[in-house]
């Protein structure tokens, strides 16, 4: 192949490669589970599967794992749950191969007049149930055990989102208080979505102001993060191994992050979603992906409907991607430099050959 020929082909190659690669639709999986109206689910490395957890419509207290192409199994039936169990925050604890689940009971006299709160822990090998631990404190009658977060410790980290507390569980079930911080108290209540950080620390956010928290794992101290924005009604959080942070609401998916440790923090991207399906959680996939679980769960509290479809969409980042293709740009820009400057100095070469040879 000659040398004209070569740098045509490769050319052309690059060319269609870019709006390929930027223009890759997002990974959508539509599954069904008969009103399961769920609120919380995760990635699960090691199977490749979503674990999505079942809300109060669904009376059988199900976990279910989602395949990329939304097939379902059901993975875990607690039965020893109360009837009205709901899931609301769902963790893998990777180095000990655990299933983190923080469930909310509301009050059903007269059987269980008080809501019952409770942190499960299920083995993904046996998916059998390690410990069912109940958390509780002193405004017992405001609790709603919301998210969980898990440490390389196996410490587990559950949001109150009635009294603006932290629980947190250790590998063995017992309980204590992390954190009741005059910082979250200073607000109004809604302790919501909490990660724990591979730095060491949480992020937990709280829905009625907007604002993000970092948490000490050790003390409980906690601060508010200096943002750009407010994140309105923040539900779920993620955290990506690059240490973009995500945080999804009903309306909004924000992409953030920081360049001093968390003392402040700025949303980078912010992009809309489909405000009927009510996004309720954020997961990190396979590669670094974002996906977030529509669950449609105000049409199951208001229990005025049948649904069997959910669905679990990736959401991508515009300013990411644009990130993405520039850099496309640059790197194939700096090949065709490389393999001109080669091509130029191959032709010197052969033309000094030709001289001797003459």
């Amino acid at each position: 192949m000659n040398f004209s020929l070569f740098s045509t082909l490769f050319l052309f190659i690059t060319t269609i490669s870019i709006p390929t690669v930027a223009g890759t639709k997002p990974h959508v999986i539509n599954f069904r589970s008969p009103n399961l109206y769920p609120k919380s689910f995760t990635w699960d490395p090691k199977s490749q599967h979503f674990i999505v957890g079942g809300s109060t419509r669904h009376h059988h207290q199900n976990l279910i794992s989602v395949s990329d192409a939304g097939v379902v199994h059901t993975l875990i039936t607690d039965a020893t749950l109360p009837p009205n169990s709901s899931f609301h925050g769902l963790t893998i604890d990777r180095q000990n191969n655990r299933l983190l689940a923080s469930i909310h009971c509301p009050p059903s006299p007269p059987e269980f007049p008080a809501p019952l709160n409770f942190l499960a822990s299920y083995n993904l090998q046996s998916n059998r149930r390690l410990f069912l631990t109940s958390l509780s404190d002193e405004s017992h009658l405001l609790a709603v055990a919301n998210d969980v977060a898990v440490d390389y410790y196996g410490n587990a980290y559950v949001t109150n989102s009635g009294a603006d507390v932290i629980w947190k569980v250790d590998i063995n079930g017992d309980v204590s208080i992390l954190s009741h911080s005059k910082a979250f108290t200073a607000a109004k209540r809604g302790l919501n979505g909490i990660v724990h950080s591979s730095r060491g620390y949480l992020f937990v956010g709280q829905s009625s102001t907007g604002k993000l928290f970092k948490v000490d794992v050790d003390d409980g101290t906690a601060r508010a993060v200096t943002l750009n924005k407010d994140l309105t009604a923040a539900d779920g959080i993620a955290v990506r191994d690059d240490g973009v942070l995500l945080v999804v609401s009903k309306r909004t998916l924000y992409f953030l992050r920081s360049n001093d440790g968390w003392g402040a923090g700025a949303v980078f991207d912010e992009i809309a979603l489909d405000t009927r399906r009510f996004a309720t959680a954020v997961t990190v996939g396979d590669q670094k992906r974002a996906y977030v679980l529509y669950g449609h769960v105000t049409e199951g509290i208001n229990g005025n409907a049948e649904r069997d479809e959910f669905s679990i969409v990736e959401v991508k980042s515009n300013e990411e991607n644009e990130e993405e293709s520039i850099w496309l740009y640059v790197f194939i820009g700096l090949g065709l430099t490389i393999f001109f400057f080669w091509r130029f100095q191959m032709h010197r070469l052969v033309e000094r050959l030709n001289k001797k040879t003459v």
